[in-house]
């Protein structure tokens, strides 16, 4: 039962907390609370079953909570569920880490029929951890030696195939 302890509606969101809007689609019988509970649970600290490294950390600094259910007006049986994240559960400067965090595994959890992340909320306290590029376009245009158009970094499709001759067309 992970509403007795992710689910927290008296929780008031921090500053540095990242703030996720989740629209939850529980599955029959399973309340909403439970559910927004559930999706708070396994993207940050819940499992489930009962693992014995529980004890050694403290799982309110480390939990991310769900602090507010809302139905979706004209929608049956769907809500939006507010999950908050404390940056201690993130490693720093990492959107792969942020994002497999959030939204890892917790698509296929049982207790739901439907989930998708709406929103996202990155405090700046997270942002400023990002360093960034190393300097600006102009730099890469002067390495390039390409001016006044685009600059596009993408995948060529197909990935696989094309003779050399044809990639180079489909690049340049």
């Amino acid at each position: 039962d992970y509403k007795l302890t992710y689910y927290t509606p008296d929780y008031e969101t921090k500053d540095t907390d990242i703030l996720a809007a989740f629209r939850v689609t529980p599955q029959p019988g399973v309340p909403p609370e439970e559910a927004g509970a559930a999706v708070a649970a396994e993207s940050s600290t819940g499992t489930w079953t009962t693992v014995w490294t529980d004890g050694l950390t403290s799982l309110d600094r480390y939990k991310g909570r769900c602090y507010h259910i809302e139905p979706v007006a004209g929608e049956e049986n769907q809500f939006i569920a507010y999950v908050a994240y404390p940056l201690d559960l993130f490693e720093e400067g990492s959107v792969t880490n942020m994002l497999t965090s959030i939204v890892g595994n917790v698509f296929g959890f049982k207790a739901l029929r439907a989930l998708r992340l709406e929103d996202l909320r990155i405090p700046t306290a997270y942002v400023k951890t990002f360093q960034g590029p190393p300097h600006g376009i102009q730099v890469e245009r002067d390495k390039l030696n390409k001016y006044g158009r685009p600059l596009l970094g993408c995948t060529i499709k197909p990935k696989l195939g094309l003779s050399a001759k044809n990639y180079g067309r489909a690049v340049y």
